[in-house]
């Protein structure tokens, strides 16, 4: 039963209030079939599960006192936007409702139908008035990653405010000439809504907190790798999902703790896993919640998935912002697009280090072999998988390519693979 004092603030958002409520009886069961469920999860795992009970009702409140206030609230579809600005401004950035196929077909009546789920599902929320944080946001950050998000920009900007930053394409000077100004002007934007210059100061304490966060997520991610695995690969891809929605200093105190809990775990031989399963690395598209579908079809075949070479896993969160004391807000921008210019999209030309970094995560966290997951429609990830599968090929690199959509239909068939590769890497093995 959702409390009055939210039914309200739904009201008050123009939200699909008996929609939204249905949303969120699915969205509680499959939780409850997909993480509940399993055998020996950590303690500390409870603050996240809390927070996903809460995640339309508690933090929809939290996130519209700040808007209240005049801070900027910045939704969300990718990990270049300068979270820290919005952070440094008093506001919040965070992830959109996106991995859900239950809007999808109120989106196609706007977008077409072969274009990624990711896109589709995010539209129909918005247009279906059934995310809290769509409804919330004082403007949708978009970017210029793939062609049908920059498209798809022009006709949700008709329903919300959007904000769009071009991406360069190439990663030579002129380009990164190119996204130091998008990001100041993504700073002036911040700025005007706020009524406030975003100083070094400010910059710097957004800085902090993101740093913080990315810190935390480093350190559950190395514990992952460890011989004696003390986190399903499910539980760690919900810990991620959350950061991106989560207040950054309290998601960063809780993920703490869990590691603290981990880290005994590893000391005391405690494996989640039977000592025999398969190392997985999953590359490629991003996991928006609640799309668990290939986490729980591997792990219920017998293997674990220690990394994710994803937005929402080790793309987001491998590299800080290093600034001092003394630097200027000019010299602070140029650190912040020096950090962001290291993202491995599979939208830059050529992309060469994102296959190396592949190659250097499989060895460093002794992986099995490794999933490239791509998103129907997703042709930018699509096409960058050829290069990869011959790399990690020419390397003696165990691959197998998996594509998706959010529905449950193709899980038979995704698991009777999976099952196969587990078993080829096996029979190689002995």
């Amino acid at each position: 039963m959702i409390a009055q004092e939210y039914i309200d603030l739904w009201n008050e958002l123009e939200i699909d209030v008996p929609r939204l409520s249905k949303m969120l009886e699915g969205a509680s069961k499959r939780h409850e079939d997909v993480f509940l469920s399993q055998k020996n999860r950590p303690l500390n795992m409870k603050y996240f599960d809390e927070f996903w009970d809460g995640f339309q009702t508690k933090r929809i409140k939290e996130l519209n006192v700040i808007k209240k206030e005049g801070k900027p609230l910045v939704g969300t579809f990718c990990i270049f936007v300068p979270e820290e600005m919005v952070v440094g401004a008093g506001g919040a950035c965070y992830g959109l409702c996106s991995g859900s196929p239950a809007s999808i077909p109120e989106a196609e009546k706007e977008l077409p139908r072969n274009i990624c789920p990711l896109i589709k599902s995010a539209h129909g929320f918005k247009m279906l008035k059934s995310c809290g944080y769509t409804q919330s946001a004082t403007f949708i950050y978009g970017e210029t990653t793939c062609e049908a998000k920059k498209k798809t920009w022009e006709i949700l900007d008709k329903h919300h405010p959007v904000h769009i930053m071009h991406i360069p394409q190439k990663k030579d000077t002129k380009s990164l000439r190119l996204w130091r100004e998008e990001v100041m002007d993504f700073k002036t934007h911040i700025e005007e809504v706020t009524g406030n210059k975003l100083d070094a100061s400010s910059l710097k304490a957004g800085i902090e907190v993101i740093n913080e966060k990315r810190k935390a997520l480093q350190r559950l991610d190395n514990l992952r790798a460890n011989t004696n695995i003390p986190i399903s690969g499910r539980d760690a891809l919900f810990v991620m999902q959350i950061s991106f929605i989560d207040e950054p200093v309290r998601f960063t105190r809780h993920l703490n703790l869990l590691c603290d809990e981990l880290e005994a775990r590893v000391e005391n031989q405690i494996n989640v896993f039977e000592k025999d399963s398969l190392r997985l690395i999953i590359l490629g598209t991003p996991f928006a919640a609640p799309n668990w579908k290939l986490h729980e079809i591997v792990e219920t075949s017998g293997a674990a998935i220690i990394n994710e070479e994803s937005c929402i896993g080790h793309r987001y969160f491998k590299d800080n912002i290093e600034v001092n004391d003394t630097m200027s807000d000019e010299e602070i921008v140029d650190k912040m697009v020096e950090r962001y210019a290291k993202i491995d999209c599979a939208c830059f030309t050529p992309n060469e280090a994102r296959i190396e970094k592949i190659k250097q995560m499989v060895k460093d966290k002794q992986a099995d072999g490794v999933i490239y997951y791509t998103l129907s429609f997703c042709h930018t990830y699509n096409v960058e998988s050829f290069l990869v599968k011959t790399a990690l090929q020419d390397s003696k690199i165990p691959f197998l390519a998996i594509e998706s959509d959010y529905s449950p239909e193709d899980s038979g068939q995704i698991k009777t693979r999976v099952e196969a590769f587990i078993e080829s890497i096996k029979f190689s093995k002995e």
